[in-house]
C-alpha cells in the first residue's frame, strides 16, 4: 500500500499510541473529581497543558480541548461573533477557507451577520492594501487560514497579524490545521488559533483552539466543569495526554523533515509535468506537503478508481467537501473550470519515500494512458 493522502489524515505514531493507552488504563479517574484517582488525572492533562503551552509559546490557559479543527473553527466563529455582536457584526474571510470555516460563517450570515472575501493575488495569496480597506468598525472577526487545505497556499499571517493588531476592535482568527508540526509560523500577534491532532500523527478526535487572555468566547457546548469554561464535558484525559505526546514528537526535526519532503515534491513535480493534460495547481507559495494537480478531461473519482487497483490512496478535495461538487479552492486560483472539475490532492509527508513515488508515477503513467484512451 502506498498513502499519499496525509493531508486528510495522517496514521498515529506507535509512541502517541504508547502514551494513549497507558494512559488509559493507569489514570481511570474523571479529572473533574474530588478524590486521589480524580487529581491524578487532572495533574497529568496539566503537565500535557504545560508541554504544549511552552511548544507553541503561550500560556497554559489559553489552550481550550476540543474534538477537533472542525470543532475549533465553529467555536471560534461562533464564539466570537456571539459574544462581541455589539460591537459590529461584519466578518472577513478568504475563498480558500476549510468547510468548517464556511459552515459557521454561513450559520451567522442567516443571524445577520456581513461577509466580505479579501481578494488574491493569481498565487492564492491574500492581498494585504485590500485587507486594510475592508476593515471597518464593524468588523468583529478576520478568518484566515495559515495554508490551504487543497492546494497548499500559505498566507502571509504574520503581516495579517499585524494589519488585524492595529485595529483594536477586531479580532484575527487562524486555522492552523495543515501547517502545525509542518511549518514555523510566529502566532504572538494571533488571537485564536484551530489544529487537529490527526493531522500531526495524532489521534483522530482531538484537537485545540488557542484563546489568547484577552479574548472571550460565547461556548457553543455548555453545561459541566471541565478544563475551560468555554467548552464544556468530562476531559479525555488520555486524548490530551496524547495530543501534547503528538505535537512534541511533530515539531522535533522539523526542518530536516521540510526538506525530505521539499525534495519529494519538486521530483514528483518534475515527473508529472511531462504529461500534456496535467496541469500542476500548486505552486511555489506552497507547503511542499500537498501537490495539487489536475488532469483535464479525466474525473477525479476515475483516477482515484484506477490508483487504487495498484493500492495508492490520494484524494480529489479534502476529505470532508463534497464529493460532487467541484474544488472552489482550485476554481478560485486558476479561473479554470476544467482544472476545478479534475483535481486531485497528492499529500506528502516525511514518511513518504522515494521509492513509493516511484511506484505511484509507475501507476500513475498507466492510469492515464488507460484514461486518455477511453
Amino acid at each position: 500500500m502506498i498513502y499519499l493522502d496525509y493531508s486528510a489524515t495522517t496514521p498515529v505514531d506507535v509512541e502517541v499510541l504508547n502514551t494513549f493507552n497507558k494512559v488509559s488504563l493507569d489514570f481511570i479517574g474523571n479529572p473533574n473529581s474530588l478524590h486521589k484517582l480524580g487529581i491524578k488525572s487532572k495533574n497529568l492533562i496539566d503537565q500535557a497543558t504545560e508541554q504544549i503551552a511552552e511548544l507553541l509559546k503561550v500560556n497554559s490557559n489559553e489552550i481550550i480541548y476540543t474534538s477537533g479543527s472542525s470543532e475549533s473553527n465553529n467555536l471560534a466563529i461562533k464564539g466570537i461573533c456571539l459574544k462581541y455582536k455589539n460591537r459590529g457584526k461584519h466578518i472577513i474571510t478568504t475563498r480558500f477557507e476549510h468547510s468548517s470555516i464556511y459552515g459557521p460563517i454561513n450559520y451567522l450570515l442567516n443571524e445577520g451577520y456581513d461577509v466580505d472575501f479579501v481578494e488574491t493575488n493569481e498565487f492564492g495569496i491574500v492581498d494585504l492594501n485590500h485587507l486594510k480597506a475592508l476593515i471597518k468598525d464593524e468588523t468583529i472577526l478576520i478568518s484566515i487560514n495559515s495554508v490551504n487545505s487543497e492546494i497548499g497556499i500559505i498566507q502571509p499571517i504574520e503581516e495579517i497579524a499585524e494589519i488585524v493588531k492595529s485595529n483594536s476592535k477586531c479580532f484575527l482568527h487562524v486555522d492552523m490545521t495543515q501547517s502545525i508540526g509542518k511549518i514555523d509560523i510566529d502566532i504572538k500577534n494571533i488571537d485564536l488559533i484551530s489544529f487537529s491532532a490527526h493531522k500531526f500523527y495524532g489521534l483522530k478526535g482531538i484537537g485545540c483552539l488557542v484563546k489568547k487572555d484577552k479574548v472571550q468566547l460565547e461556548p457553543i457546548i455548555h453545561g459541566g466543569k471541565s478544563t475551560t469554561i468555554y467548552r464544556s464535558g468530562t476531559p479525555a484525559v488520555a486524548l490530551i495526554a496524547s495530543i501534547s505526546k503528538a505535537l512534541r514528537l511533530a515539531v522535533s526535526d522539523i526542518n530536516d523533515k521540510y526538506k525530505l519532503v521539499k525534495d519529494l515534491n519538486i521530483y514528483l513535480k518534475d515527473n508529472l509535468l511531462k504529461y500534456n493534460d496535467v496541469y500542476i495547481n500548486s505552486n511555489e507559495h506552497c507547503v511542499p506537503h500537498i501537490l495539487n494537480i489536475s488532469l483535464v478531461g479525466v474525473k477525479p473519482e476515475s483516477l482515484l478508481r484506477d490508483l487504487e487497483n495498484y493500492h495508492i490512496y490520494v484524494s480529489t478535495q479534502t476529505a470532508c467537501s463534497n464529493t460532487n461538487s467541484v474544488s472552489k479552492a482550485v476554481y478560485a486560483l486558476t479561473k479554470d473550470n476544467k482544472r476545478a472539475e479534475s483535481s486531485i490532492r497528492i499529500s506528502l509527508s516525511h514518511l513518504t519515500t522515494k521509492e513509493e513515488i516511484d511506484t505511484f508515477l509507475a501507476a500513475f503513467d498507466k492510469c492515464y494512458n488507460h484514461l486518455k484512451s477511453k
